[in-house]
């Protein structure tokens, strides 16, 4: 009941639609039981001749079933299109708003999940809201006003028989909850392997190439298998359940029949019940059983429906770790000064990653990170726009702690660079532009010239229009990382993060980076986490971490001239560039 008011309040403001989509139900639900009624009195007619003129009479009553057939298709139409088109309404307003609140989570959150959990989430799972609304709300309703205005008409009839074909009823509707019971779990399962399924299917299909490189086709299809494996066998269980309890149904139903048929026989052999009551009876009976017995077919619908509902919710539920604190204001042009102040952070509690980190820089200047691998280098420039916040002590920009501003405010006066560059599938211009969308094609050109990576772009057959593939793979590493270095620079924020920004690239493609970051020096504040040291020769102020703490500062002279970590580092990268 929780998650229904919680799903009544998301359909509220398709209200209008559902009004009218209800009326034109209850309406619908009149017409069909008046319908029984005419034909009854139709058979009167025959059976009795009591009308002045019977030829005139059934022409009346024909004509006024063809009105209420008429009036059916009418009311039939408002219902079934109406309802579709709140409940499609409703399915695109959750999509948009389950897609922009695990944009709005925070990092953490992704730590464990899988990207094809979260599509089926948005795809899948809202989906199931257009089944609700459409067609489990309005059919309840129907088969409610149904069931109660034939029971009123029955009894109407008579009595005593009404009471008799009532009997099946309490069978019927405790098989329908202890099938309910049954076949609810199956549908979870199902909704959690069809998940896993899309999960495992988006990473095979990203890691394609490393499936066929290392000839793993014959695992993975095990892999895929043993997933849609689970899907089928939560399926058919449902499915055998419902093929049990669906006949049941139908032959408790039958016996209602069976009942009118006998105990209606023998009152009309006494003449307690004529026998245009007796096809009134049956009529309306078939009204009557059709909703009860469509009562299996709605509760396993509302049983795969809630399972559904369950995991859209327990994600609207979930409440990002980063927000913005209720004082937050927001900073409209930083300088770009950046300062760590006894900073402390960890992924889980007691598995420090930074401990006590602390410097500053002023606008403009440079800091490098340097360090082994997994020493806390992209962590500590992730604590910069808050996609983290410290464990323990400050991070501030221009002398305000980043948690009093607003994220939105905060990430615009940054511009990162990340060692694994994501691109768009779209064009060059598309992705550079990524940054600032209002930006012109001269804007778009500057940017790639600054970046150096204008000429090869020009060498492509359709230059800025050349499409990128997806995440990029048309073109080579340098040329992604250049075109990444563009996007941040088009940004004009005051700071750019540079995360391994010469990574995996030649010794030309190296130069060209170092002339795009040597003229943004001094222009803005640059924070670079460097694996070749040669990239960061010129750095303002050079922090070297091990362990998660700094254990020397400098700039590259003074830090060559100590004997320590960073030394060694140089001297090692420096034989390995020696030519052999």
């Amino acid at each position: 009941m929780k998650l229904l008011w919680q799903l009544g309040k998301e359909a509220g403001r398709y209200k209008g639609l559902y009004v009218i989509a209800v009326l034109s139900t209850f309406a619908l639900t009149l017409v069909n039981l008046a319908a029984p009624k005419v034909l009854s009195a139709m058979t009167a007619v025959v059976e009795q001749g009591g009308a002045a003129d019977p030829v005139r009479e059934i022409g009346r009553l024909t004509i006024l079933l063809v009105g209420l057939y008429l009036l059916r298709v009418l009311f039939r139409f408002l219902s079934n299109y109406l309802a579709h088109k709140a409940a499609w309404n409703l399915v695109e307003e959750m999509r948009r708003r389950v897609y922009s609140h695990i944009q709005s989570l925070s990092m953490s959150f992704f730590h464990d999940k899988q990207t094809g959990d979260l599509m089926s989430r948005v795809v899948n799972d809202t989906a199931n809201f257009e089944l609700l609304y459409a067609h489990l709300i309005p059919e309840m309703i129907t088969n409610v006003v149904t069931v109660v205005g034939v029971t009123v008409v029955l009894l109407s009839i008579n009595v005593q028989l009404t009471l008799l074909t009532c009997i099946p009823i309490p069978f019927i509707l405790l098989g329908g909850w202890i099938f309910s019971t049954k076949v609810r779990p199956n549908f979870k399962i199902s909704q959690r392997a069809l998940a896993d399924l899309n999960a495992k299917l988006q990473d095979n299909f990203s890691g394609i190439h490393e499936i066929q490189a290392f000839d793993q086709e014959d695992y993975e299809n095990g892999q895929i298998h043993a997933r849609t494996r689970v899907f089928t066998k939560a399926m058919l269980h449902a499915l055998k359940l419902s093929a049990v309890f669906h006949p049941c149904v139908e032959f408790l139903s039958s016996v209602g029949t069976v009942i009118v048929v006998g105990v209606g026989g023998l009152l009309a052999l006494q003449a307690q019940l004529s026998v245009s009551d007796i096809v009134a009876f049956l009529l309306y009976l078939s009204l009557f059983y059709t909703p009860v017995s469509g009562l299996a077919r709605l509760m396993e619908d509302a049983q795969n429906t809630f399972a559904g509902a369950e995991r859209v919710m327990e994600i609207l539920q979930t409440q990002p770790e980063i927000h913005d604190e209720p004082q937050a204001q927001e900073i409209s042009s930083a300088q770009g000064a950046i300062a760590f102040e006894h900073v402390d952070f960890s992924y889980q509690e007691g598995s420090a990653v930074l401990q006590d980190i602390s410097f500053s820089c002023r606008p403009g200047q440079m800091v490098a990170l340097v360090g082994p691998t997994g020493v806390g280098k992209t962590t500590l420039t992730q604590l910069i726009p808050r996609f983290y916040d410290p464990t323990r002590g400050r991070v501030l920009l221009d002398g305000k702690d980043v948690r009093t501003l607003t994220l939105k405010s905060l990430r615009a006066q940054i511009a990162p660079v990340l060692q694994d560059t994501f691109l768009f599938n779209g064009t060059i211009a598309d992705n550079i532009r990524y940054a600032c969308p209002e930006a012109g094609d001269q804007q778009v050109q500057e940017a790639a010239r600054a970046a150096r990576i204008h000429d090869d772009i020009m060498a492509m057959p359709n230059q800025y229009q050349t499409q990128v593939g997806e995440r990029g793979l048309r073109l080579s590493g340098g040329q992604k990382q250049r075109i990444a270095i563009a996007r941040a620079i088009l940004r004009q924020a005051p700071v750019i993060i540079l995360d391994e920004a010469t990574a995996s690239v030649d010794m030309e493609t190296e130069r060209r980076i170092q002339q795009a970051i040597g003229e943004l020096a001094g222009k803005r504040t640059i924070v670079a986490i460097a694996h070749r040291l040669s990239t960061i020769r010129n750095a303002d102020l050079i922090l070297v971490l091990q362990q998660g703490r700094i254990v020397q500062r400098g700039t590259h002279q003074e830090l060559l001239r100590q004997e320590g970590l960073y030394r060694r580092l140089y001297d090692a990268q420096s034989k390995e560039d020696v030519p052999a």
